[in-house]
């Protein structure tokens, strides 16, 4: 373990096992890197940077947006800190900026935890806790979250890792998503509907190049393999090298991202894909959302292979 004072992601916690090596950040619990082989496939940050653009960050208690943070559970409405401001929204949860604390470490796994108060616009007590770990068979990160509060709590979550392969720009990043549909959002990035995608641009149920296709796109109506997992893959058609991004079945849609909003260097650089229980704007149309009962444990695994 590393404790780096300095950093402006707090203490820094380093797990390796066979080549691979994973570095989470106190602040947000984050996914600061991931390499294998020496080989970095995340596109994280430094101790010298806050994290940018939700690299490697937890989004909880809800991924994505809240049109106008505002919203009504079991019949009492809520308003939420407007945290994309220039778009009128409450984006990607509460828990993103905390710091977590260490409950375990080992050389190949840590846990963190954080407990979330109730507050206003989300008066719900909640224990969330992050095991991380690394093994030949990649990264894993096992999430459970326990409602501590007495009454029902919404409930959804996601991830934002950025991968990358060396050398590979996104344009020439084949992609892979097994998906049926996406959700049309509107100039603030909400949603307004859904459309089947076969035979269209956002078509990635046969892997292909991205080209110059702009992505922030959620797409729904996605498969699984006989054991229950999704997976989307990033891959080289000039190679065998590929990383898979896979999620359980508590996952129903796939963010991907080709990070066109970033600034500088980081400029389509990267692809973020993102496994999300939840659409957009779950908190206010209720799909796919997640009600926790008091005292309920909840769990969700994802990972990701080179």
């Amino acid at each position: 373990m590393s404790a780096e004072s300095t950093a402006k992601s707090g203490v820094q916690w380093s797990i390796e096992a066979g080549g691979h090596r994973a570095v989470l950040a106190e602040v947000g619990g984050t996914l600061r890197s991931y390499s294998v082989g020496g080989v970095d496939i995340l596109d994280g940050f430094t101790t010298e940077e806050i994290s940018p653009g939700s690299a490697g960050q937890i989004l909880a208690p809800w991924p994505n947006r809240i049109r106008d943070g505002k919203y009504e559970f079991e019949g009492t409405a809520y308003q939420l800190a407007l945290t994309e401001p220039a778009r009128s929204n409450a984006i990607h949860g509460l828990v993103n900026w905390s710091r977590w604390r260490l409950v375990s470490q080992a050389a190949d796994a840590v846990t963190l935890e954080f407990d979330l108060p109730g507050q206003v616009g989300y008066p719900w007590s909640l224990v969330l806790r992050a095991h991380w770990s690394v093994s030949a068979d990649g990264l894993k990160c096992v999430q459970e979250v326990v409602n501590t509060a007495d009454t029902n709590a919404p409930w959804g979550y996601s991830v934002h890792p950025y991968l990358r392969l060396p050398g590979l720009t996104v344009d020439e990043t084949v992609l892979h998503v097994p998906a049926g549909s996406r959700i049309m959002a509107d100039s603030r990035l909400l949603p307004i509907g859904a459309t089947k995608i076969a035979g269209t641009e956002f078509d990635f149920t046969e892997p292909r190049r991205i080209g110059d296709l702009v992505l922030d796109t959620t797409f729904g109506d996605i498969d699984f393999d006989a054991d229950g997992i999704t997976s989307v893959t990033l891959a080289d058609a000039g190679s065998d090298r590929r990383i898979v991004v896979w999620a359980d079945g508590r996952f129903r849609y796939w963010q991907v991202f080709t990070a066109d909003t970033l600034h500088g260097e980081r400029f389509r650089r990267s692809i973020a894909v993102e496994p999300m229980t939840c659409p957009p704007d779950s908190f206010r149309t209720g799909r796919d959302l997640v009600v926790l009962a008091p005292g309920e444990t909840w769990s969700a695994s994802w990972g990701i292979r080179f």
